[in-house]
């Protein structure tokens, strides 16, 4: 049984930085674990649900990006992000995210992050826009490739916000504490810490995007299950060596 609890605890020392993620929008969809196998290191196992396996599409906006020692620069701390992500384990413990694209809308954290973060970051073009209750999302990569990646949506929560009940799918998919890189022929991980996200449930009602396929994935026919949060503070602590696993 993988524990699902502790790595929402917070973890011993201090953050390496501190953001919040606000108008977060959780898009998921069924996929076959084969065809997620060869887009994820070897020495992670895909994590399911009752046997089904997920890739994710979300959007967000970050704000008050800063490291933990520092205040927040305009020029950076703001900035929208796209992510296409799935889950992941670790010989049977910390249940995470392997991420397969982020895009971001600030040239200066991309180059941070794949730098630093050792994590698979674009540049793109991103518009965030609220319409009511209802958010409209656009996203165009401009580097580095594949291309086209694009992602242009409009979602809205319905219903009230809640944290998610352990055990529940909105729990599994959302409530995420544990970021997964690779590089060098090294596994790497990394812990983050808020809140239990306010999650409502939610609608799309306009989905166009090509994330997934430049990420190597179809995407189904099926409708996605939405979630939505308006945001939670994070804390995001350095990356470390995943027990100094070494993938095949």
């Amino acid at each position: 049984m993988i524990d699902r609890v502790g790595p929402t605890l917070r973890p011993p020392g201090r953050a390496a930085m501190r953001m919040i993620w606000a108008d977060l929008g959780f898009l998921h969809w069924v996929v076959p674990v084969a065809a997620l196998r060869p887009l994820v290191p070897d020495v992670l196992e895909i994590d399911t649900f009752e046997g089904l396996a997920f890739v994710g599409l979300v959007p967000f906006t970050m704000r008050g990006v800063r490291p933990s020692w520092a205040p927040a620069l305009p020029w950076l701390s703001r900035f929208h992000e796209v992510n296409v992500r799935t889950y992941v384990h670790h010989r049977g413990r910390d249940p995470g995210v392997w991420f397969l694209s982020l895009d971001a809308a600030n040239p200066i954290a991309v180059a941070v992050a794949r730098t630093l973060w050792k994590l698979p970051y674009h540049f793109a073009r991103m518009t965030l826009a609220r319409e009511g209750e209802a958010v409209r999302y656009a996203s165009d990569r401009r580097w580095p490739r594949p291309r086209p990646a694009a992602c242009g949506l409009r979602y809205e929560p319905i219903g009230p916000a809640l944290p998610a009940a352990l055990g529940t799918l909105a729990h599994f998919l959302v409530e995420r504490y544990v970021l997964y890189a690779f590089a060098r022929g090294r596994l790497f991980s990394g812990r983050v810490h808020h809140a239990p996200y306010p999650l409502q449930d939610g609608r799309v009602t306009a989905l166009d995007e090509s994330l997934l396929a430049a990420a190597g994935l179809r995407r189904p026919e099926e409708p996605p299950l939405v979630h939505y949060a308006s945001g939670v503070e994070v804390e995001v602590f350095a990356l470390e060596p995943a027990t100094n696993a070494r993938a095949s």
